[in-house]
């Protein structure tokens, strides 16, 4: 594994799993809805109305990330982003994340703080007031970050999948295949001749293609669109992480409807808005005549073609991110 830690960094082996502790707990924050935070056997989280949305999600050092491209601080903040999205989803607001680490114990102490340090500030940017309440430490030959997160309905109905109906407005929020192109070019040009991920050509990627490498390892994902979708009405919801195609099919055949996207509205590369997985956008639909909220743009409508996406009425293929070949048989 790529070392991502500074060289006069001590290791989590020498310093053992209290003292790890005791560097990372303090950077990171429980946020408002901890009742009670890290330092017991469990939190205790508020959850107002009875009920809590609950998700989980796992990065893997090879299929997910490479030490090589990314800082220890962008781990931390896509760590967070990829499942406060699937919180948002739901048309839940954030509250609470939970996260276990598994590193190797000769791995600096330095990576770990980095990593809490990303979960921090991610949170402050997507999800103010949302905070880490606990989680575990455990050693492994690949660096794993698994988080669960959890959200609050605040008495609102969930948005499901299976809630779209023909007529329906379908509108996306957030970047539409940035990140699938920013990955693209650290395949291209951050390699060294054997294929393999270098961190001195994938800097000279930072520096020509900066925002489409940041939509790949730190992407900034329209959090608070989820509520307000919600509360204007959305009829179905999801996460796009695994590509639009993909992603809007599972809303197609939840609802027993299609999805015809407008060819004009996802931009100038079609197959790219459509297949480019890991931007963490949301997908929702609205019923006819509803104001969509910002930051959703109309993509298309529903139609009565059931399990079916179309764009501009012709079958459009469902590419995307599958984590067992991945986009154009790679990952991240």
């Amino acid at each position: 594994m790529e070392r991502a830690s500074s060289q006069d960094a001590p290791t989590i082996a020498e310093l053992g799993e209290t003292a790890v502790l005791a560097r990372i707990l303090p950077r990171l924050r429980p946020g408002a809805a901890a009742l009670l935070g890290a330092g017991d056997d469990a939190a205790v989280v508020a959850a107002a109305d009875g009920r809590f949305v609950v998700t989980t999600d796992l990065l893997v050092h090879g299929p997910d990330f490479r030490l090589a491209w990314s800082t220890p601080f962008e781990l931390g903040w896509k760590a967070a982003a990829t499942n406060l999205t699937d919180v948002a989803a739901m048309g839940a607001r954030p509250t609470a994340l939970v996260v276990a680490i598994a590193a190797p114990p000769s791995m600096g102490v330095d990576v770990l703080e980095g990593i809490a340090d990303g979960l921090r500030e991610g949170l402050a940017a997507l999800a103010p007031g949302a905070g880490v309440v606990g989680g575990d430490l455990s050693a492994s030959p690949v660096l794993t970050i698994a988080v669960t997160a959890f959200g609050d309905l605040e008495g609102r109905p969930p948005v499901l999948r299976s809630g779209a109906r023909v007529g329906d407005l379908v509108a996306h929020a957030g970047a539409r295949g940035d990140a699938a192109r920013g990955l693209a070019l650290l395949f291209a040009e951050g390699t060294d001749d054997s294929g393999e991920p270098d961190p001195v050509r994938a800097h000279d990627v930072r520096a020509r293609h900066p925002q489409l490498v940041r939509a790949q390892l730190a992407p900034e994902p329209p959090v608070a669109a989820g509520v307000a979708a919600a509360l204007a009405g959305a009829t179905a919801m999801l996460d796009v992480s695994d590509g639009l195609a993909r992603d809007a099919r599972r809303i197609a055949e939840a609802s027993g409807v299609g999805l015809d996207f407008d060819a004009a509205a996802l931009g100038t590369d079609v197959r790219v808005a459509l297949a480019g997985a890991e931007d963490h956008g949301l997908l929702a639909t609205f019923p006819p005549g509803s104001p969509v909220p910002w930051p959703f743009d109309v993509v298309g409508a529903v139609v009565d073609a059931p399990g079916e996406i179309l764009v501009d009425g012709r079958p459009a293929g469902a590419d995307g991110w599958d984590p067992y070949s991945g986009w154009d048989g790679r990952s991240g």
